[in-house]
C-alpha cells in the first residue's frame, strides 16, 4: 500500500475515532488503541514498511509537538498558588513510583530487573493528553484540576529520562551510576539551554515582531522540532524534557501571539494523538498480546490500588494539601502517548541486548493505559463529586455587567434552581445583588486572577451586558472557546450600529433588537418586569405572541428552561425552539404578567 494511502486511513480513523468518542461521551484512547490494534495485528491491514528506529524517530517528533504543547499550558502563577501540592507531586512522586513500580513488576509480573526497573520508570507518567480530556469531562475545581495538570505534564519528560538512564545502565557494558548521572545532568543542561533559553530568545523575537504573523506558528514548530533534536544529541532523549521547559518558558512570557499558537499547536496535537495511537498499538504481534497472563493482571491491579495509593500517600506526607486532593491523587493516573511510546521504542531494543522477557513490555504498558483510562475515566467525575471536589452539573448562567437589569433577571432565574454568577468591577454596583444572596464576582473578568479563582466550570452560558458593547464583545471573543461560541451571548448595541461588529469578533447578540442595554433599563423604569409562563399542549409560543404583541417592540423574549431544569437563552441569530413543560422568560410590561 502506498504510503499516502495509509496515512490518510490513519488520520481519518483517528480522528473519527476522535469524533465517536465525544459522541458517546467515552475516552477517545480506547477507540484508538482499538482501532489500532485492529488495523495491525489483527487485519495487518499497517504496516509502514520502516526500520525500528525510523518509525521511532517520527513516533519521538509527534510526542515533542504534545510535550511543548502541554508545556504551553503551565502557568507559574498556578505553581506559586498551590505549588506546595505540586512540588511534592513532582519532585518526590516520581522516585516513589518508580521504586514502587519497580518491586512489584519483578516480584508480581515476574519481570527481569533490567525489565523491571525500566517498566517502573515508564509508569511514572501521568499523560496529559488523557489528563486534560478527563478534566473537562469532570469539570474539577481550578485547584485539583491544577494538580493532576502538572503532574502529568512536567512527569513525562522526567519519566522518559529515568527510563532513558536505567536503560543506558543496564545495556551499555561500561555505564555504571556515575556515567548515568552524567547524562541526567546533560539532560538537564540541555533543557536548560535549548529549552530554557532557546524558549527565551524566541519569545524576544516573536515580542519585537521579527518574525510575521502568519509565519509564526509553522517556525515554532520547526524551533520546537530542531531543539528535540540537537538535545537528543547530547543526551538521548532528553529532548522530551527540552521542549517542555520551553513550553513552560514561552507559555508564561505574556506574547500576544499566544493565543494563536496555542490554538495551531491544540489542532495539531489532536492529529498528532490520533496518529499515534493508532501507529503504535498496531506494531504489536498476536504473539506479544499472548503473552499477557495472570501475573500480569495482578501486576495492574498493584499498579492501581498499591503502588499509585502509596507513592502519593509518602510524597505528600506532611504536606499542606486538602485530604480531598490527597484521595484524588491517589486515585487518578491514566497514562497515555508518552507511555505507549517510550515503551514501543525501548521495548524492541531491550530484546535485542538479549532481555527475552522485554517482548511483553509494550502489551503490558497498552493495558495499563486501557485499565487506567477506563477505570479513572469513568469514576474521576463520581468520586470528585463525591468529595466536592467537582464544579456540579453544567448549567447555569455567567453574567458580566453588574445593573438593576441583571439584577432583576438574576433573582428570577434563581427562583427557577438556575445557577447564576454575576461578575463586575464595581463593589458598588455588586452590593446588591450579592444582598440578595446571588453569587459574585468582584473583579475583572478577563484578569489572571479571574482565571484561578472565579469557578465558572458547572456554568453553561455567558451573558456580557455592561453598556460598553465593545468590551462586551471582547469579553465574548476571549471566553468564547471555554463556553462554546454558541453559548457566548452579548447586548447588542442600536440596530443601526449592529453591522459594525461582525459576528467572528463577538458573541451573539441577546434577544432581539432593540434589546442594548439602555433600552431595557428605560423599559425596565417604565415599569417592565421578568416574568415566566409554562407551556402546555393548548398553550405554545405563538398563542403567547399572540397574547403579548410583536416581539422586540412589545415585548422582549429572553430564554427557557426545559422540564429537566436546563437553561437556554434567546437569540434572534441562533434557533429556538420550545415544546410543552418548558418554561419560558420574556420581559414585558407589568399588566401583561
Amino acid at each position: 500500500m502506498y504510503i499516502a494511502t495509509l496515512l490518510l486511513i490513519i488520520v481519518s480513523t483517528g480522528l473519527f475515532c476522535q469524533w465517536f468518542a465525544w459522541r458517546i461521551n467515552c475516552p477517545a484512547i480506547i477507540l484508538l488503541i482499538a482501532a489500532g490494534i485492529l488495523l495491525g495485528p489483527i487485519s495487518g491491514l499497517i504496516d509502514p514498511n520502516l526500520s525500528q528506529t525510523e518509525l521511532a524517530e517520527l513516533i519521538g517528533l509527534g510526542v515533542a509537538i504534545i510535550l511543548f504543547e502541554g508545556g504551553l499550558d503551565l502557568k507559574l502563577s498556578e505553581f506559586r498558588r498551590i505549588g506546595h501540592g505540586i512540588g511534592r507531586l513532582t519532585i518526590l512522586g516520581p522516585p516513589f513510583s518508580w521504586f514502587l513500580g519497580t518491586m512489584t513488576a519483578h516480584f508480581i509480573a515476574g519481570l527481569s530487573w533490567p525489565v523491571a526497573w525500566v517498566l517502573g520508570a515508564i509508569l511514572v507518567v501521568t499523560g496529559p493528553t488523557v489528563i486534560m480530556p478527563l478534566l473537562r469531562q469532570a469539570r474539577l475545581n481550578k485547584e485539583s484540576a491544577s494538580l493532576l495538570k502538572w503532574e502529568g505534564i512536567v512527569n513525562d519528560p522526567v519519566a522518559v529520562i529515568l527510563a532513558v538512564l536505567t536503560f543506558q545502565y543496564f545495556t551499555l557494558a561500561e555505564s555504571g551510576w556515575q556515567e548515568a548521572l552524567t547524562g541526567l545532568g546533560g539532560a538537564a543542561g540541555a533543557a536548560a539551554l535549548f529549552g530554557g533559553l532557546g524558549g527565551w530568545l524566541i519569545g524576544c523575537l516573536y515580542r519585537r515582531g521579527s518574525v510575521p504573523p502568519h509565519l509564526k506558528a509553522p517556525i515554532l514548530m520547526v524551533l520546537v522540532l530542531a531543539a528535540y533534536w540537537v538535545s537528543n544529541q547530547i543526551q538521548h532523549e532528553a529532548g522530551l524534557l527540552t521542549v517542555t521547559v520551553m513550553g513552560l518558558v514561552i507559555g508564561n512570557m505574556k506574547l500576544v501571539e499566544l493565543g494563536p499558537l496555542r490554538k495551531f499547536k491544540e489542532n495539531l496535537t489532536i492529529v498528532l494523538v490520533s496518529v499515534l495511537f493508532i501507529i503504535i498499538p498496531s506494531q504489536l504481534k498476536v504473539s506479544q498480546l499472548q503473552l499477557l497472563h495472570w501475573q500480569v493482571a495482578a501486576f495492574v491491579l498493584a499498579v492501581l490500588f498499591l503502588v499509585r495509593p502509596l507513592a502519593i500517600g509518602l510524597a505528600t506526607l506532611g504536606a499542606p494539601m486538602r485530604g480531598q486532593d490527597k484521595i484524588m491523587m491517589a486515585w487518578i493516573a491514566p497514562r497515555g502517548i508518552v507511555a505507549a511510546a517510550t515503551a514501543g521504542i525501548f521495548g524492541p531494543e531491550l530484546l535485542a541486548v538479549g532481555y527475552q522477557d522485554a517482548e511483553i513490555l509494550l502489551p503490558i504498558v497498552f493495558l495499563v493505559i486501557v485499565v487506567t483510562v477506563l477505570v479513572h475515566g469513568l469514576t474521576l467525575a463520581p468520586l470528585a463529586q463525591r468529595m466536592g471536589l467537582a464544579a456540579g452539573e453544567e448549567n447555569g448562567l455567567l453574567m458580566v455587567g453588574a445593573s438593576p437589569w441583571t439584577q432583576a433577571l438574576a433573582q428570577v432565574l434563581k427562583k427557577l434552581n438556575i445557577d447564576v454568577v454575576v461578575a463586575d468591577g464595581s463593589y458598588q454596583r455588586l452590593k446588591p445583588i450579592r444582598m440578595d444572596g446571588i453569587n459574585v464576582y468582584y473583579g475583572e473578568i478577563l484578569s489572571e486572577h479571574a482565571e484561578h479563582k472565579l469557578e465558572d466550570e458547572h456554568l453553561s452560558f455567558l451573558f456580557c451586558a455592561t453598556d460598553n458593547h465593545y468590551y462586551n464583545a471582547l469579553v465574548c471573543k476571549a471566553q468564547g472557546h471555554d463556553f462554546g461560541h454558541h453559548r457566548t451571548f452579548q447586548l447588542g448595541p442600536q440596530q443601526e450600529q449592529q453591522e459594525r461588529l461582525a459576528v467572528q469578533q463577538r458573541g451573539y447578540f441577546a434577544f432581539k433588537p432593540p434589546a442594548d442595554y439602555y433600552t431595557l433599563h428605560q423599559r425596565l423604569n417604565d415599569g417592565w418586569t421578568i416574568q415566566t409562563t409554562r407551556l402546555g399542549e393548548g398553550f405554545d409560543l405563538n398563542k403567547l405572541k399572540n397574547h403579548l404583541g410583536d416581539i422586540g417592540e412589545d415585548w422582549l423574549l429572553l430564554g427557557s428552561v426545559s422540564p429537566e431544569g436546563r437553561l437556554e437563552l434567546y437569540s434572534d441569530e441562533l434557533p429556538f425552539k420550545t415544546e410543552a413543560g418548558w418554561t419560558l422568560l420574556y420581559f414585558a410590561p407589568q399588566h401583561h404578567k
